[in-house]
């Protein structure tokens, strides 16, 4: 079942006429957020986004329904976005993703320097371990994939994509970005009070000082483990990626394991194997 993200948008009459949405103005002429309601090209973004949790289409109905807007505007913004090539319509009438996002989303990925320099250790992680292997970096109280490289064919596959997220707070690659960054209690019990943190399995740690000595050890020993906190039978461990910095980690690479095919143990007695990859011709 796809996740379902309401949006606090409320039926109005008046319409922008380049986008056919409700609109608020600033003075600098953009539209904007009033009162926490999607207003303007906001909620043709919201559109956008929602689109892309339906790789294999969704009608007008069921996002309309979704989005909670009239359904009018919601075809309205599905307009513009066709027009922009963002949002095309396949041969059953469902609405997806244009070509054109597709390619101006492929095309920066490509050429992001992390990921072409990260592919190859990538790429021998998961020739190595028969698991799936990530590059991914920390935004606010999330990480980022930016890479991925799955195992051999055959290989049961984690079903992580380029550009999702996963909470800091349970993933190996963000406790160990983390710990860089909140080194104190009082710097945890501010984190933890901006957003409660998730508890995604019986494992996760959700309080701040459980979080604190967790992120405490994890600078001891300069890696990042995740013991199924973030996914009941799957365990993880990251090694911080200075691409960009000799002392600041760029982001982190992480081995994801079904924890019965590959123990976390099995991962962090390999800890010395990672980290020759990391640090080799090719990193």
């Amino acid at each position: 079942m796809k996740p379902t993200q309401t949006y606090d948008v409320p039926t109005d009459p008046g319409a922008d006429a380049a986008t056919g949405l409700d609109a608020a103005t600033g003075d600098d002429g953009s539209t904007a957020v009033d009162s926490g309601r999607l207003v303007g090209s906001d909620r043709v973004l919201a559109v956008l986004k929602e689109l892309a949790r339906y790789p294999q289409g969704v009608g007008l109905e069921e996002l309309t329904r979704v989005i909670g807007s009239p359904k009018p505007t919601v075809h309205r913004a599905l307009g513009a976005l066709r027009r922009a090539g963002l949002a095309d319509q396949d041969t059953r009438g469902r609405y997806v993703l244009g070509d054109e996002f597709l390619r101006m989303a492929f095309a920066h990925h490509e050429a992001r320097p992390d990921h072409v320099r990260i592919q190859p250790v990538l790429e021998a992680l998961a020739h190595r371990f028969g698991e799936t292997a990530h590059y991914a970096v920390l935004d606010g109280h999330e990480v980022v994939y930016r890479a991925k490289v799955d195992p051999p064919a055959g290989a049961v596959k984690l079903t992580s994509t380029i550009g999702g997220r996963n909470p800091a707070h349970t993933t190996a690659v963000g406790k160990l970005l983390l710990a860089r960054e909140l080194t104190a209690l009082e710097e945890v019990e501010a984190w933890v009070a901006e957003a409660a943190p998730e508890r995604r399995t019986p494992r996760s740690l959700c309080t701040a000082s459980d979080l604190h000595r967790d992120l405490a050890a994890t600078r001891e020993r300069g890696y990042g483990v995740d013991d199924q906190e973030n996914e009941t039978g799957v365990n993880c461990l990251a090694l911080p990626v200075y691409l960009t910095s000799p002392t600041i980690p760029s982001g982190a690479v992480s081995v994801s394991a079904l924890a019965y095919r590959t123990p976390l143990a099995s991962l962090v007695g390999a800890l010395d194997e990672i980290r020759a990859l990391l640090t080799g011709p090719n990193s």
